[in-house]
């Protein structure tokens, strides 16, 4: 899968252009990112996408020398894992 990246969202779309998986992450103060948002279509439920988008936003935060920070419930459970 293929994602695009844009400011403070990662995603992917289907052949018609739907969102088909996206993780987003504003900043909310300065160097401050909060990974607020995730989605994957139920389609793809089940294919470790989410912890993709995660991991592909930590490391477009860090690239950038940010902070990470979490709101969303499964980017708190993923970066209790994974950090």
């Amino acid at each position: 899968m293929e994602f695009k990246k844009e400011a403070g969202r990662i995603y992917s779309e289907d052949e018609n252009g739907k969102v088909i998986a996206e993780v987003t992450f504003p900043e909310t103060s300065p160097g401050v990112f909060n990974i607020n948002h995730t989605l994957v279509d139920s389609s793809l439920q089940g294919q470790g996408i989410a912890g993709k988008l995660v991991q592909a936003a930590v490391d477009e935060i860090e690239s950038q020398g940010g902070k990470v920070e979490a709101s969303c419930s499964y980017a708190v459970k993923w970066l209790e894992k994974n950090r």
